[in-house]
């Protein structure tokens, strides 16, 4: 929608053609909600809901960054001399759902038109709105998101027949299709992938030159809703003094460029490294901003290739970033909508074991976990890579029930929204999907975080080592989760390696290892209940 000129505000009680209600995710005027829409007849609807919040045990400042993101937006509205009808926590004391306060509100409002929306990023609010519009008698009409590159359509066409959906071939007809860093017909710089040239560490110096990536400093909104946050939401886990996110949409363009000017260069190298006291690194720390829509993928993708065709950035740097957006981000949403909701309950292998405590405290003798909890219950962020090796790992090889692993993951981090945390965590990350999202678990030993990192050194236990008192907890049960799951596994042939490997020992070590596995899960369950 164009910006209008500003016009007088509208009495909140004149007649209503179109209601257009916006969710805490859907933060742009380029939906086609908005298409059509006329400041002079129309009304925009938000609410703030306790159950949104408290649904999962929501992060801090994953609450504060929602929170503050809606009523920036809901100021740029206004602004622009729309009407908003908004609800915020404070005057919300009952434990309503989203759908139940629009309700309530159609119940005090004239509304001759239609109600509007965008589909939901989770299936189960637009399960509650499909629901709702069969109650009420105004017309409920839901519209596709319309801010992603590859509609619902378009990926069950790709999706039709595959007997597995790889993201890589997806990716390559994203980019054949959207033209996005191509030359004519080819890939830009011939290749497709430059990910064998993305998986360097920083070596034992580190990183040496890392400028730190421009922070927000919270105005009265912002310290208003951490305020209501830290009162209302007080035994919550997290932090809220380093809370710092874009939320308005000339903040996240600001993010935006800060990241092209200091991170784009160096991303592509060093996007799986880790380092001790250094949660950003290289990272762009758009993703909250993208998943709220207050960047478009578009304009992102577009500023990012730009770099690359100008001689500012790398064909891997900019390579890399992209995939990540218009190749994982894409993806993984088909993947979500296409198998929804039973996907939410795949466990394919049988994995029943409770999160321990120190995911909600970080309080653990594991240093690598420490270091990627800690940074996470401070910020709300940890990068991919800690993500999926460190976290992510640990849970896998734990045996940790993946509903509860989604639920942290939703719960912890400001980026988190189900259509794209879900398929992450329960395919990538913990291969409870069987093999829809990645072609084998992610597991390693703790070599893999050595190598990335300078966590180890931090650490009393030794990464090669799996037996004995000093055995890595990762080290040892990786060989655990491979014994536990020789037979699953034995038809993967991606897996055919670390299972030859696992069949080379002899009876005797492989009893020692399931000896010295129980002891460790034992020290582990100790240690996490003190």
């Amino acid at each position: 929608m164009k910006k209008p000129a500003r016009s007088p505000k509208i009495s909140d009680t004149s007649g209503i053609r179109n209601l257009v209600v916006v969710l805490g995710d859907q933060l742009s005027c380029e939906l086609e909600t908005f298409r059509s829409f006329d400041p002079k007849q129309d009304a925009v609807w938000m609410a703030e809901s306790v159950i949104e919040a408290e649904y999962v045990w929501s992060h801090k400042q994953r609450i504060a960054l929602f929170l503050s993101a809606m009523r920036h937006f809901r100021k740029e509205l206004e602004s622009r001399g729309i009407r908003v009808f908004y609800t915020e926590l404070e005057k919300n004391q009952d434990p309503k759902g989203l759908d139940e306060l629009l309700e309530h509100f159609l119940k005090s409002k004239n509304v001759t038109g239609s109600v509007l929306m965008t589909e939901p990023g989770e299936w189960r609010l637009k399960k509650a709105f499909k629901d709702l519009a069969t109650n009420i008698t105004t017309p409920l009409k839901m519209l596709e998101d319309s801010s992603f590159l590859c509609s619902r359509d378009d990926f069950e066409n790709w999706a039709e027949g595959r007997k597995q959906l790889r993201m890589a071939y997806f990716y390559r007809e994203m980019r054949k299709r959207t033209g996005i860093l191509m030359d004519g017909d080819t890939p830009a710089g011939g290749e497709w992938n430059y990910d064998s040239s993305n998986r360097a560490s920083f070596g034992k110096r580190g990183p040496e030159t890392v400028p730190p990536p421009v922070r927000f400093r919270s105005d009265s909104i912002t310290r208003e809703v951490i305020e209501l946050v830290e009162h209302r939401f007080a035994d919550h886990p997290g932090r809220l003094d380093t809370f710092a996110w874009p939320v308005a949409s000339q903040d996240a363009k600001c993010a935006l460029e800060d990241f092209l000017k200091k991170g784009l260069a160096d991303f592509g190298k060093y996007q799986d490294a880790m380092w001790t006291g250094e949660p950003f690194l290289n990272h762009s720390l758009l993703s909250p901003s993208l998943n709220l829509k207050l960047l478009s993928p578009r304009e992102v993708i577009e500023a990012v290739e730009k770099e690359y065709r100008e001689g500012r950035a790398p064909i891997e740097s900019v390579e890399g970033f992209i995939r990540q957006v218009i190749g994982w981000r894409e993806y993984v949403r088909g993947v979500y909508w296409r198998y929804m909701p039973d996907y939410a309950d795949r466990n394919a292998m049988g994995a029943s074991e409770a999160l321990p405590d120190f995911y909600w405290t970080g309080q653990t003798s594991l240093n690598c976990l420490r270091q990627a909890l800690d940074q996470t219950l401070e910020y709300g962020y940890a990068h991919h890579i800690q993500r999926l090796m460190v976290t992510g790992l640990f849970a896998l090889l734990w045996g940790v029930d993946p509903k509860e692993v989604h639920r942290w993951y939703l719960s912890i981090y400001v980026d988190a929204v189900e259509w794209v945390e879900l398929p992450n965590t329960l395919g990538m990350s913990q291969y409870a999907d069987g093999g829809v999202m990645a072609s084998k678990p992610y597991v390693s030993t703790g070599k893999y975080i050595n190598r990335m990192s300078n966590y180890c050194k931090g650490c009393r236990f030794r990464p090669d080592v799996r037996t004995g008192e000093d055995a890595c907890p990762i080290t040892v049960l990786y060989w655990d989760y491979l014994d536990r799951h020789e037979k699953a596994l034995a038809g993967n042939q991606r897996m055919g390696l670390q299972l030859r490997n696992l069949k080379r020992m002899g009876a005797e070590e492989r009893s020692g290892l399931r000896a010295r596995a129980q002891k460790t899960r034992q020290w582990i369950l100790k240690e996490s209940n003190n």
